[in-house]
């Protein structure tokens, strides 16, 4: 039991989710390894430093399986993919997507991407200001997984909708949008998977859908799990990586402008703003499979186990100058992706994208302005993603 459960006020309120940073330094000095009350109503653990949430990220003794959890009549449909389960099931629903996301083939789209942020700033250039979310940072990433998949991009604002709430889930008071949202999206699914059948084409979706139909790859849930994520994963990673890193410039203009004056360290760069400002703030349950005891706690079999991987990315005893935000940092061991077999399938092309997007946004707009306080902005509720939900910018 935490010896500080005095202060769990401070996680999960508006305050926590403007800037979590503060509350997450206080943890990892006093209560590293910290019993809390989940929004959801669960008790479980928060990991928060950096060494104690890799050694969480590779132990498998912490089950990412939730059928295993909860039983075969779990009935969230989207839990059904490599996410949320553990080897061999783990191995064999990756096998099947990890072909399409190979650096190489992920570095043969440079140009097609390019291409895209070019042109979604071309639309831009009578504007004088922009919602960097809805104009730039949200459909860059989405037209990349919609072609990858092969579903219509006519329907982004509906996987935009469908995303936002599945992965704003967190409360009760969720629960009713939630359902709701998910059973739009799967029937959209389903009716999908029903045109590919008939008339299959060279995408991801329908290579799936021919594995399944084999009867030997995928079942009709893992079909519907996994395509649903990489639609989910395959945008809102870079989304918040985009919306945050561009935030981070902002707010320190001499960054800014040595970007802008060295583009080629936009590498670097983007590996710094996903270690100052991560866009996945915790990563997805954990239970422990047995009782373990783990660095002076006792974890209960059951209990749900949670790193907080922006908190481990900002540890001061990992990161020199952790808080500082520097793109002439070297390649830093940042978690923003996980560790361990769970590592995030889509990395390569998240920083494909948002190096791009980044390096272009700046090229064309380098003037570009903040148009409000920083701390007027509002960020997104729920435990998963972290990200601003608008950046209203100056461009010229």
């Amino acid at each position: 039991m935490s010896t500080n459960e005095t202060s769990q006020p401070e996680l999960f309120t508006r305050e926590f989710t403007q800037n979590p940073y503060p509350v997450y330094e206080k943890l990892r000095q006093t209560d590293p390894i910290y019993r809390v009350l989940f929004p959801h109503g669960d008790f479980g653990w928060i990991i928060s430093r950096y060494e104690d949430a890799v050694e969480v990220l590779k132990d498998n003794r912490f089950s990412k399986d939730v059928v295993k959890r909860y039983g075969p009549d779990q009935q969230n449909i989207f839990v059904h993919n490599m996410l949320f389960s553990d080897p061999p099931d783990h191995r064999r629903l990756r096998g099947l997507v990890q072909k399409a996301f190979t650096p190489r083939l992920i570095e043969g789209m440079r140009s097609h991407i390019q291409d895209i942020a070019d042109d979604l700033l071309d639309n831009l250039n009578s504007q004088d200001k922009m919602n960097l979310i809805d104009e730039f940072a949200f459909p860059l990433p989405i037209i990349v997984i919609s072609e990858i998949l092969g579903v219509p991009l006519e329907d982004q604002d509906k996987f935009r909708l469908w995303s936002n709430s599945i992965i704003d889930a967190t409360s009760s008071e969720h629960a009713e949008v939630f359902e709701k949202h998910a059973k739009e999206f799967i029937d959209y699914l389903n009716n999908w998977f029903a045109k590919v059948r008939e008339q299959p084409g060279d995408d991801l979706i329908s290579q799936l859908v021919v594995a399944e139909d084999s009867g030997e790859q995928l079942t009709e849930k893992e079909l519907l799990g996994v395509v649903a994520l990489l639609i989910i994963a395959g945008h809102e990673t870079t989304v918040n990586l985009i919306g945050n890193g561009v935030l981070a410039l902002l707010e320190h203009p001499e960054q800014r402008d040595l970007l802008i004056k060295k583009p080629e360290l936009i590498h670097n760069a983007v590996e710094e703003m996903l270690r100052y400002n991560g866009p996945v703030e915790f990563s997805t349950s954990r239970w422990a499979s047995e009782d373990i005891e783990f660095h002076g706690h006792h974890i209960a079999e059951g209990e749900i186990v949670i790193v907080a991987l922006d908190s481990a990315n900002r540890d001061e005893e990992k990161f020199k100058d952790a808080d500082v935000f520097d793109i002439t940092r070297e390649k830093s061991a940042h978690l923003a992706f996980g560790k361990g077999i769970h590592l995030c399938l889509g990395a390569p092309l998240a920083r494909l994208e948002g190096e791009i997007a980044i390096n272009t946004l700046l090229r064309r707009f380098p003037d570009m302005q903040l148009q409000t306080d920083v701390n007027e902005l509002e960020w997104r509720p729920g435990m998963i993603v972290r990200g601003v939900k608008e950046i209203p910018v100056q461009l010229k």
